[in-house]
């Protein structure tokens, strides 16, 4: 099982991201994706979820109206595209998957994948 996330870098405030999290060993229509971050010297917290039996779950009130979770089974690939981003919103982003449901509880999730860094600053 493995888990990739990608697409971040070094962004101006009020600028955007889009986020890719690949997958392989498991099929994404059966797995619950999450976006989790984790700035330094702060607590991991769940942002998003993708969800194989509702519509995507917004964990994080600064991330409603400007983040949106997608995915596609297709491609075994879960994206979070971030717009407006604030210098608060640095942190590593990472993805992560579980059979059973969407929590925003992160450490929760049967699997996890390597980060992604976004630094958001002029």
């Amino acid at each position: 099982v493995q888990l990739q996330a990608s697409g971040g870098g070094l962004v101006q405030p009020g600028g955007s991201l889009n986020l890719s999290c690949g997958i392989s060993g498991f099929k994404l229509e059966y797995y619950n994706i999450a976006w989790i971050r984790q700035a330094p010297g702060k607590e991991r917290k769940a942002v998003s979820c993708t969800s194989t039996s509702t519509g995507p779950l917004y964990y994080l009130d600064s991330a409603k109206g400007r983040f949106t979770i997608s995915r596609d089974n297709a491609k075994n690939t879960v994206y979070l595209q971030m717009n407006s981003l604030r210098p608060e919103d640095t942190a590593v982003y990472y993805c992560a998957a579980n059979y059973y449901g969407c929590t925003y509880l992160p450490g929760e999730y049967e699997y996890r994948g390597q980060g992604t860094q976004v630094t958001v600053s002029s």
